[in-house]
């Protein structure tokens, strides 16, 4: 069976950081849950020390070959020492991080990645010297925070939707979470206002305050997409939402805060717009203190 071929796995970079190791203590308790492969990745950089400064020596390469081989032999042993039953493979590539991170990763795998470290979540999804421009991720990327000990586990997943598709991929990737870990799934959606927003002038209209309209669409909103999405697997599944008025990075922080994970889509409306690289994703990558799932524009649901 070739790389193309295997069945879906954990795929974790590791750089011998401590963000690094956050993301594989994570990405080892979420390979033990989902019964899956742990694909454990260390990129060497090769192609940019070449194009930097030309062919290094012999002896810097197999110094860089022996320290990336050590590395992955150190985390594979952490793994083995913290769930033996997790199958583990090593990936030593010459490319960088994100490349390798890429190269990797398959449809239904899941990439994770330390906040710090490895590029980080901006390398990924819109690529560096190294990737190429439509490389980006094909399957979901959860970004784990530089805890020295992770929290126990709560129970709970959030996501936030807007009604757009991206969140839709979002909210089924959280059913699944939830589905796995027996969890249960808080749908946040936040909407703001438009300023300036003169409600007296709206009921002189015989017209409904902002408020009152932003909240129905908001109620339609999250009712449409759980009819779409929640099916005969995931209908038993304990599911509340969080509609508020309220800035999206502050109500998906608040939400989340007694959370295992955070799931975002990419590319939404209103609440998550532009979240591959837009103010919320940058906001709540920045400041969220529990794991965040970002489904890219490529991780498209079979």
């Amino acid at each position: 069976m070739n790389a193309h071929e295997r069945p879906p796995a954990i795929v974790v970079g590791v750089d011998g950081t401590p963000a690094s190791h956050a993301a594989l203590v994570w990405a080892t308790e979420e390979a033990a849950r989902r019964v899956t492969q742990l694909r454990i990745v260390h990129g060497l950089g090769m192609p940019v020390v070449i194009g930097a400064y030309g062919p290094p020596a012999r002896g810097a390469v197999e110094d860089l070959r022996e320290a990336g081989h050590d590395l992955l032999t150190a985390a594979a042993a952490y793994v083995h020492r913290a769930r033996p039953e997790v199958d583990v493979a090593t990936v030593l590539a010459p490319e960088d991080a994100p490349a390798v991170l890429l190269n990797e990763a398959r449809h239904e795998d899941v990439i994770v990645v330390g906040s710090r470290g490895l590029g980080g979540i901006r390398a990924i999804m819109l690529g560096s010297v190294s990737v190429r421009a439509s490389s980006h991720a094909p399957c979901p990327v959860v970004v784990v925070p530089a805890l020295e000990k992770p929290p126990p586990r709560r129970g709970r997943v959030v996501v936030g939707v807007d009604g757009s598709d991206s969140s839709r991929r979002a909210l089924r990737f959280a059913l699944h979470e939830a589905l796995v870990g027996g969890s249960e799934v808080v749908v946040v959606n936040s909407w703001q206002v438009p300023l300036p927003a003169d409600t007296g002038a709206l009921a002189e209209d015989g017209r409904e305050p902002h408020e009152e309209t932003f909240d129905r669409q908001s109620e339609e909103v999250v009712a449409g997409l759980l009819a779409d999405v929640v099916d005969d697997r995931t209908e038993h599944l304990e599911i509340s939402a969080v509609r508020t008025q309220a800035d999206p990075v502050d109500a998906l922080l608040e939400a989340a805060r007694e959370a295992d994970l955070l799931v975002v889509g990419s590319r939404g409306r209103g609440g998550v717009r532009g979240l591959v690289m837009g103010s919320v994703s940058q906001g709540v990558l920045q400041r969220s203190p529990v794991p965040v799932a970002v489904l890219p524009p490529h991780a498209e649901d079979e």
